[in-house]
């Protein structure tokens, strides 16, 4: 089988981030998926070898120069043959290279067209640069991020990019597409990260409206402040992850660890976690993160022990669920999520940003001379 998305054709103009990360999310479900880049770049990302660019994978690639005599009209025809288009520009761009969304549904009136930005299409800010921490600082998240004692912590660029913006723009996308199966018109998908990681955040909203979650950063239920619901130095420096928070596994992370229970009740008094970390902080430093990887994992006490790169690879639980593939010789994190009877996979590994050029035009419709003419302007 195919993956889910077969059939369906998307245009990436090539950036940074999370517009590629949607891009590769649709070529993993099936959806054919080609690269437009800037004629003259090698590559997507500077110092990077294509070969280790996991975002690129499981796409053609072409490059053209939009400003050169027929560039911009090949685009638009390879627009007429699309289901959707990523851009991941500022807002404006795509209109000054007369690409934006009006002219691109004159000539596909059934064009989803995804917009990837870190503050959206429009507000006070739209226009601005930013990255990552920016848009989760503007969310509310960042500040939720940390110990209370410290300055909220610099986190990887996996909320806000990837969760909050590309993972989301994938889903408005496939939205989208199946509205206009029904309406027979596309649309446009305004993602912002902004956005994508309030909404990331929604529990937590949820809780703080409720009187449930505080302001203070390191004081609340899942930041760290409760005893069962933490990090743990172990022995030999490396640390194990403890989330045992109804009571039942609570209860069994106690036995596990050879304290009495009553010595850690009541389980949710906040004034009582210091001194309840206090214990477990000295256990855990009694042994060795394997060994308590040995006697927690597997069981309800919903203990893990937190594994490096490499070690997240050779784990026997991602093994068995092939959770990483390799690719061309560069392990890499598989398509998620599953299916019972569709096959999502990587059809080919991050190529050089010119290498199907002409093969990409003549499969999306245009002529031999077409091509022949766009390579006599310089424009491929």
């Amino acid at each position: 089988m195919t993956g889910p998305l077969h059939g369906f054709r998307v245009i990436e103009m090539v950036g940074i981030g999370p517009a590629p990360f949607c891009a590769m999310l649709l070529a993993d479900m099936g959806a054919e998926v080609i690269r437009v880049q800037a004629k003259g770049v090698r590559q997507a990302i500077p110092l990077l070898n294509t070969k280790y660019d996991v975002l690129a994978r499981g796409r053609r690639s072409m490059a053209i120069d939009l400003k050169k005599p027929g560039g911009r009209e090949a685009v638009l025809k390879l627009v007429t043959k699309a289901d959707a288009l990523i851009e991941g520009f500022r807002p404006g761009v795509m209109e000054r290279l007369g690409l934006g969304p009006e002219v691109c549904r004159e000539h596909n009136a059934r064009l989803v067209f995804g917009r990837m930005t870190g503050w959206g299409q429009t507000g006070p800010l739209a226009h601005t640069a930013g990255h990552d921490i920016n848009y989760l600082a503007l969310s509310g998240v960042l500040h939720a991020i940390g110990r209370a004692d410290a300055p909220p912590y610099v986190p990887l660029n996996v909320v806000a990019d990837m969760g909050g913006g590309g993972l989301l723009l994938a889903f408005g996308i496939v939205c989208a597409l199946l509205e206009a199966r029904q309406s027979d018109q596309g649309q446009t998908v305004d993602a912002a990260m902004t956005d994508g990681s309030a909404l990331l955040a929604s529990m937590l909203y949820g809780f703080k409206a409720a009187g449930l979650w505080s302001n203070t950063r390191g004081a609340n239920l899942l930041d760290g402040a409760a005893h069962f619901y933490d990090t743990y130095e172990c022995a030999d420096g490396k640390y194990i992850g403890v989330g045992a928070v109804e009571p039942q596994f609570h209860a069994l992370l106690l036995e596990k660890l050879g304290l009495d229970p009553t010595e850690f009740q009541p389980q949710s008094d906040p004034a009582q976690w210091p001194h309840f970390k206090a214990r477990l902080v000295d256990v855990f430093k009694t042994q060795t993160r394997d060994a308590w990887a040995t006697l927690l994992e597997g069981t309800d006490a919903c203990s893990s022990p937190i594994l490096n790169w490499d070690e997240a690879i050779a784990h026997p639980h991602n093994r068995a669920r092939q959770t990483f593939v390799e690719i061309d010789g560069v392990t890499q994190p598989a398509p998620a999520p599953r299916f019972s009877r569709s096959s999502p996979q990587v059809s080919r590994p991050p190529v050089q940003a010119d290498q199907d050029t002409e093969a990409i035009l003549s499969d999306w419709g245009l002529s031999l001379s077409e091509i022949a003419a766009l390579k006599e302007n310089e424009a491929i």
